[in-house]
């Protein structure tokens, strides 16, 4: 005993380097693509038009790609108007008034007031007030604004070329994270119905645990669906993908559904074990059935196909369900009514409309 929460600590430290290195990869397109970028900017603005030491240009090419692909015209447009800003009203006061603490201070404020009243957004107000300190802090030259908006429109316009051009990765994604989703369901599904069987509190409150610890799998999901969106929006290469994309992207809500009601059944499957409640053996393979027919909604949706497939085993579950023997145990009774709620939800997942997935399930016998 006295090992356990090493080893907890150490497979903890395994699980989280596992995220870190999943995180690493999900973002290793991007990361090669800013310094791709940066590089670029930087050729174009020194070798072929021979600026000296341009780095505005590969600072306006990465912040306006950064790690996400979402509103990345927008961080072109607001990087670029907010360098030209904060340069050029930098460049005309200091070449006036000189540079110092109480100049600084004057041109910073000028500059995100300026931003501000372009109706800027943060990016660009931040942008404007960077980039004013920089050039304010270093030693004016003549033409200085000219060269470095020069400077920042080749950064932007790389970045711009750049954000169009994007791997399929972000639009399989949304997909296959509904079937990560999914799977958990199923995998939730199946555990509830062996607490069904061996009544065991401790194995049921596990996984209750297990349950209770799902949201991230939604919001991994909701990221994944903007970030798909966001490629189609800005890549003309991927337009031909966004009825798919957007499809996905109506999914989510369904799902979210289905992982809630299945954390609700887990509950009241641990409360029925807690209070040594028996539950139908029917009730327990109806469970296990539901966990199989999301298996097969997990399985289309991992190959990017509308889970249509799997939508007569889902039927078929919701017809067992109206048979099912009735007891006058109100925790029993929630359990149905909560493996019908999960069905109609999944049933959603397949492209049926919520009313018409409710109105699927025949009424429970009396």
């Amino acid at each position: 005993m006295e090992g356990f929460p090493v080893d907890r600590l150490w497979a903890k430290s395994r699980l989280s380097a596992r995220a870190r290195a999943a995180r690493w990869r999900a973002k290793s397109f991007q990361v090669a693509q800013c310094a791709v970028a940066a590089g670029v900017a930087w050729f174009i603005a020194s070798d072929l038009l021979g600026h000296d030491t341009p780095f505005f240009a590969p600072i306006a090419a990465v912040i306006s790609l950064g790690t996400s692909y979402g509103q990345r015209l927008r961080r072109v447009t607001e990087v670029t108007i907010g360098v030209a800003v904060g340069v050029l009203i930098s460049d005309l006061l200091v070449t006036q008034i000189g540079s110092g603490a109480w100049q600084l201070m004057l041109v910073v404020g000028l500059a995100m007031s300026a931003a501000l009243l372009v109706d800027g957004g943060q990016l660009l107000v931040t942008q404007a007030a960077v980039q004013s300190i920089v050039v304010a802090t270093l030693v004016p030259t003549a033409g200085g604004a000219f060269v470095r908006w020069t400077d920042a429109l080749i950064g932007g316009g790389v970045a711009l070329v750049a954000a169009t051009l994007v791997p399929r990765a972000p639009l399989r994604r949304p997909r296959e994270q509904a079937a990560v989703v999914v799977r958990k369901i199923a995998s939730l599904l199946r555990a509830a119905s062996e607490v069904m069987v061996d009544g065991d509190p401790e194995h049921a409150f596990e996984v209750l645990a297990d349950a209770r610890a799902t949201d991230y799998l939604i919001r991994e999901l909701q990221t994944a669906a903007d970030e798909g969106m966001s490629v189609v929006a800005s890549s003309p290469f991927r337009v031909r993908h966004k009825p798919g994309v957007r499809r996905m992207t109506q999914l989510v809500e369904p799902l979210d559904k289905a992982l809630r009601s299945t954390r609700v059944l887990t509950r009241r499957t641990a409360i029925a074990a807690y209070r040594r409640r028996p539950v139908p053996a029917s009730y327990a393979a109806l469970c296990a059935d539901l966990a199989d027919a999301a298996d097969q909604v997990a399985d289309e949706l991992g190959q990017n196909r509308v889970a249509e497939a799997a939508r007569p085993a889902l039927l078929a579950v919701g017809r067992g369900s109206a048979q099912l023997e009735r007891t006058s145990e109100l925790s029993i009774e929630v359990l149905l009514a909560q493996l019908r709620s999960v069905t109609a939800d999944l049933l959603e997942v397949t492209g049926m409309e919520a009313l018409e997935a409710t109105d699927s399930l025949p009424p429970v016998r009396s």
